[in-house]
């Protein structure tokens, strides 16, 4: 499904224009490298979204592993409120002192949902 949105995303954008300004993560505020780009939709598909942003493969990975559908449709569908979010928060601090290419696989949270 990524594969799908990231294609659909990349055929829009004109191959021949060179982009001066590096893509920045909008919840860590790092540079994204191409290999870590991911489209997320901040309102879930499944919840009639439409719109999305660009995030580190690792953000994006983190954001679905701590919040289901719902609550990322309801309360947490902009990159402020993810990032005020007091788990993002303890993430982010943890996943700026890496480098801009580090990835990591992600585990589902073990909080009550």
């Amino acid at each position: 499904m990524i594969g799908k949105i990231r294609r659909k995303l990349t055929q829009a954008e004109p191959r021949w224009i060179v982009t001066i300004q590096d893509l920045v993560c909008p919840i860590c505020d790092r540079v994204i490298p191409d290999e870590q780009k991911d489209a997320h939709h901040l309102i879930p598909k499944s919840k009639g979204g439409k719109s999305t942003a660009y995030l580190h493969r690792i953000c994006h990975r983190q954001i679905h592993a701590l919040f289901n559908e719902t609550e990322l449709a309801r309360r947490l569908n902009t990159a402020q409120s993810l990032k005020e979010h007091p788990d993002m928060q303890k993430f982010i601090a943890w996943v700026q002192t890496k480098s801009d290419d580090f990835y990591q696989r992600t585990s589902k949270s073990l909080r009550i949902k």
